[in-house]
């Protein structure tokens, strides 16, 4: 089969598959991401986030994660809610409102991955959701989807920012797309403006140990500093302030996934609600959410952070 038809092929198979865009890139070592993860965590810009740091090879060469690798084929998973919170209610990240994504993906990518061995033949390859040292959004710009954007996530024209990107290496050999080269963010600077702990520094550069999601998520069994007391607005589980003031978020359409659809009454739990939720409530509730990875014992420091 010609490389044209292997590509489109697996690009049909993806939709097949439940994802949203798909674009594939050869596989290369990322000199220039190389130099730029450098420099950022010589700044510490990664706080407590040491496994950054470890697997350095790894992340910017894609042979040294499966050998022979040829090419890396990034697919999208759009996340965008139809229905949102209260927004006097302590707020959740809305990648968080279902099924923990990294579930949903699994399962779509191992699909995926039967699907092209049934209709190519063997390939080897691994699939990857941040389960692995990969420069996500790197691959995906490569791969010409689209940009990142000031506020360091990868943005499509088509529909904006809410989307999961997941990463298949494989030593098939296809038709590369073009690198998306234009940057359409501007001189826009909304998501800057709007920071609540000013992370998101010019020249695309993302103080991560300021973010409020590194906070309220990535922060275990640490106070969070109380120079930033009063900052968070209501964030009690990572933040979407720079992707909803984004201008290319308003062509967002809201996901078909029934696994991401919020959970059953998640959407309407009041701050008293989560005052009085007790550790074996929460884990049942959120048995498979994304919340679990911040335990109870972490929603109820964050919850308190908030409280003035």
């Amino acid at each position: 089969m010609q490389l044209e038809k292997k590509s489109s092929l697996i690009k049909q198979l993806a939709q097949q598959s439940g994802f949203h865009f798909c674009g594939i890139a050869k596989a290369v070592r990322l000199t220039e991401d190389a130099r730029r993860l450098e420099n950022w965590l010589q700044k510490g810009f990664h706080g407590n986030m040491d496994y950054m740091q470890r697997h350095f090879d790894l992340r910017i060469d894609p042979t040294q994660l499966i050998p022979g690798a040829k090419s890396v084929i990034t697919l999208l998973l759009n996340y965008f809610p139809q229905q949102q919170q209260n927004p006097l209610a302590p707020q959740i990240a809305k990648y968080a409102y279902g099924t923990d994504y990294h579930f949903v993906i699994r399962e779509k990518l191992n699909q995926l991955i039967t699907l092209i061995k049934e209709q190519i033949g063997n390939i080897n390859g691994r699939g990857f959701t941040d389960s692995a040292p990969v420069l996500e959004r790197s691959w995906a710009q490569r791969s010409g989807l689209g940009w990142i954007g000031k506020n360091g996530n990868l943005i499509t024209r088509q529909s904006g920012s809410f989307f999961f990107i997941a990463t298949l290496i494989t030593d098939l050999e296809l038709q590369y797309d073009d690198n998306f080269a234009k940057d359409y963010c501007g001189t826009c600077t909304r998501c800057i403006d709007a920071c609540p702990t000013q992370a998101i520094l010019p020249n695309k550069e993302i103080d991560g140990s300021r973010c409020i999601s590194y906070f309220t998520i990535e922060l275990k069994d640490a106070l969070i500093p109380q120079e930033q007391k009063g900052k968070f607005e209501n964030w009690l589980f990572g933040c979407d302030t720079c992707q909803d003031v984004c201008p290319w978020n308003r062509f967002a359409q809201p996901h078909t996934e029934p696994q991401l659809n919020p959970l059953p009454g998640l959407l309407n739990l009041s701050t008293n609600d989560w005052e009085h939720m007790t550790e074996e409530t929460f884990r049942t509730f959120f048995k498979n959410s994304p919340l679990q990875r911040t335990k109870f014992k972490g929603i109820q420091r964050n919850l308190k952070f908030l409280q003035p």
